[in-house]
């Protein structure tokens, strides 16, 4: 199997999608621009490399439901696994162009939102992780089978408003609450300093506060 390289060049949103998506443009090079890759069928883990990032003050409150005090960030925070796709690569000679579609969540009970949500600007670092199996003919034309190693890596950085804007384009001036965003921040807030686990906790809560009050 020729050895494979791999470059992640730019993101963007899939404006057409029933759901959000981002689209990553990758670019896989052969070691030997001659050599004719018939397809490759490509696995890729994302992972969200959060210790290469600084955070402001605001970011490290709001993070930590996922990383613990802000005080801890002096030792770093751990990073977070993302998601992983499986993608088919056509036939190619040298290098080619591939999209790398990542279905985007909402939802709250997911680290990676946590994450993308409580950050103010800046930039994402990601690292994506290759592995998968190539086919390929070799000199006497013949078709051949070979595996991808998962030392195989390409780093990203995703800027923020990449993601913001996609989750304002879904979900304009929303969460998956469905709640304005301000009174989303409160109960958030809420939330973490109570220690509550899930949002029907956080709302029993403060519906416990209002019944009491009730006369």
């Amino acid at each position: 199997m020729p050895e494979l390289s791999f470059q992640v060049e730019g993101a963007e949103t899939v404006r057409s999608a029933a759901t959000p998506l981002l689209n990553f443009r990758l670019c896989i090079n052969t070691a030997i621009s001659s050599v004719r890759v018939a397809n490759v069928i490509l696995q890729c883990h994302i992972q969200i490399e959060s210790p290469r990032r600084r955070y402001r003050p605001g970011e490290q409150e709001r993070l930590r439901e996922l990383f613990g005090d802000p005080l801890r960030f002096k030792q770093g925070p751990h990073p977070l696994l993302w998601t992983h796709n499986t993608l088919l690569i056509p036939g190619f000679e040298g290098s080619c162009i591939a999209d790398l579609p990542v279905p985007c969540s909402y939802d709250f009970n997911v680290a990676a939102v946590k994450f993308f949500y409580a950050l103010e600007d800046g930039e994402v670092p990601l690292l994506f992780q290759f592995s998968g199996t190539g086919f390929y003919r070799d000199e006497n034309d013949r078709l051949q089978i070979s595996r991808i190693a998962w030392t195989k890596e390409a780093t990203f950085l995703l800027p923020d408003s990449v993601w913001q804007e996609m989750m304002d384009r879904y979900y304009p001036n929303g969460t998956w609450l469905c709640l304005d965003r301000d009174q989303f921040d409160r109960l958030y807030r809420y939330k973490r300093q109570h220690g509550l686990s899930t949002w029907e906790q956080a709302l029993d809560s403060l519906l416990d506060i209002v019944e009491e009050n009730v006369p």
